[in-house]
């Protein structure tokens, strides 16, 4: 076999980028219709980027959707998902699972929505502080009832739009407020709303208000039966026990071995996904358990779920042992794992994540460049992260590009 690095590589099979935030700098917009990426999965993440998302996708996006039998990729250049990304879940208000603070008697309209302000970001934000500086200079709250109502309709507009970027981070602090030396050296092309190089606060946000946040979308991508891109760092038991609780009542059936090998000798093969043939003989302890449960099957494709179809971990960077319990035949969602050079390759982590590549089922591996900006860098990374899957599976490189596009319209359209 010919080294993977001397091989041309093959970009007429179609690379699709399963996460990417190309509208962080507009200006790089007009590249994509000259990229040879086929398709990217642009992620919003807060106020400043839905309607921006929504727009390019109107643009570059092709609303049809990609025949596999026929061969046909009227897919699109961008395909939009619209979430709120747990790095600003601080700036949405709870009125879903908590109550607001009631107004006081004679206060003016000025005065409670400060004061208001204030006890949100004082309840949502720790370490505990009165530092009503830093309170004021954060954005208003948005109401999350709002959110979902806005993302739903965001949705409803694209039609195979998903859910994204959502999720958990424990390691992520607020950035401090703009001070006059960093808004006088600010790079105009971002789109506002980032951290854009500021310095840290110490705050971060409660862990139980992004699950409030996270879940209140895993629930929105479930109704309308839409795939999610899930952010998690330091996180992922976090988010698998939110997910479980979603799940909860709704187990896919599990096969007994006797079962799966009376099927077998029938038919030659049994219904289960790569993934779940990896893992069936992990979990046949759950199937007596599982057998009481609800079966996805007997939901039709255009029943509204209580959890998202199908979910990606993009950029993976948790160990081996996790993905087991993601991947167990009796979990309703099919969850895919992607992974992208720029996070996860350079980091001392990076040892972890090639066991976890070589572990995961070939049908649940993606490919994402996570860039902020479109052309030729996306191109060239997607092709690094692509070369670099294949030598890792031992994929021969036509074949493991194959592979990977057909991964990622499976993920996208089920």
């Amino acid at each position: 076999m010919a080294d993977h690095d001397e091989v041309p590589f093959p970009w007429e099979l179609g690379v699709f980028d399963a996460h990417c935030h190309p509208t962080d700098t507009m200006t790089s917009i007009a590249s994509i219709p000259h990229m040879r990426a086929r398709t990217l999965t642009v992620m919003a993440t807060r106020g400043e980027d839905q309607d921006l998302v929504s727009q390019v996708a109107s643009e570059l996006g092709v609303e049809r959707k990609a025949d596999q039998q026929q061969g046909t990729e009227e897919i699109g250049r961008v395909l939009p998902c619209f979430g709120w990304h747990p790095w600003f879940s601080h700036q949405i208000l709870d009125d879903i699972s908590s109550v607001s603070e009631p107004r006081k008697d004679g206060d003016s309209d000025d005065t409670a929505v400060r004061s208001a302000k204030i006890a949100h970001y004082k309840k949502v934000l720790i370490p505990s502080t009165d530092d009503e500086r830093f309170f004021l200079s954060l954005p208003d709250p948005k109401p999350l009832s709002t959110l979902i109502s806005e993302t739903r309709e965001r949705l409803n507009a694209h039609q195979y739009a998903l859910v994204g970027e959502i999720g958990l981070d424990r390691a992520f602090r607020l950035p401090s407020p703009w001070v006059q030396e960093e808004l006088e050296g600010r790079d105009a092309s971002l789109t506002p709303g980032s951290r854009e190089g500021r310095k840290l606060s110490p705050y971060r946000v409660q862990p139980t208000h992004q699950r409030a946040v996270f879940k209140a979308q895993l629930r929105l991508a479930g109704e309308l039966r839409r795939a999610v891109s899930v952010h998690s760092v330091q996180a992922h038991g976090a988010v698998f026990e939110v997910l479980q609780e979603l799940w909860k009542g709704h187990k896919r059936k599990v096969p007994s071995r006797r079962e799966r090998r009376r099927r077998g000798s029938a038919v030659g093969a049994h219904d289960l996904s790569d993934a779940e043939q990896e893992t069936a003989h992990r979990t046949d302890v759950e199937s007596s358990h599982s057998a009481t449960q609800k079966p996805l099957a007997s939901t039709t494709p255009s029943d509204p779920l209580p959890f998202p179809p199908r979910i990606c971990m993009h950029s993976y960077s948790g160990p081996t042992e996790p993905i087991r319990q993601f991947l167990r035949p009796s979990v309703p969602s099919d969850v895919y794992f992607s992974f992208s050079s720029v996070i996860n390759f350079t980091n001392p982590s990076a040892d972890k994540v090639i066991e976890v590549i070589k572990a995961l089922p070939d049908d649940r591996i993606l490919i994402e460049s996570d860039l902020h900006r479109a052309g030729q860098q996306m191109d060239e990374l997607l092709e690094q992260i692509a070369r670099t899957i294949c030598q890792l599976r031992g994929w021969e490189l036509h074949d493991g590009v194959r592979r990977l596009a057909e991964n990622w319209k499976r993920f996208v359209f089920g």
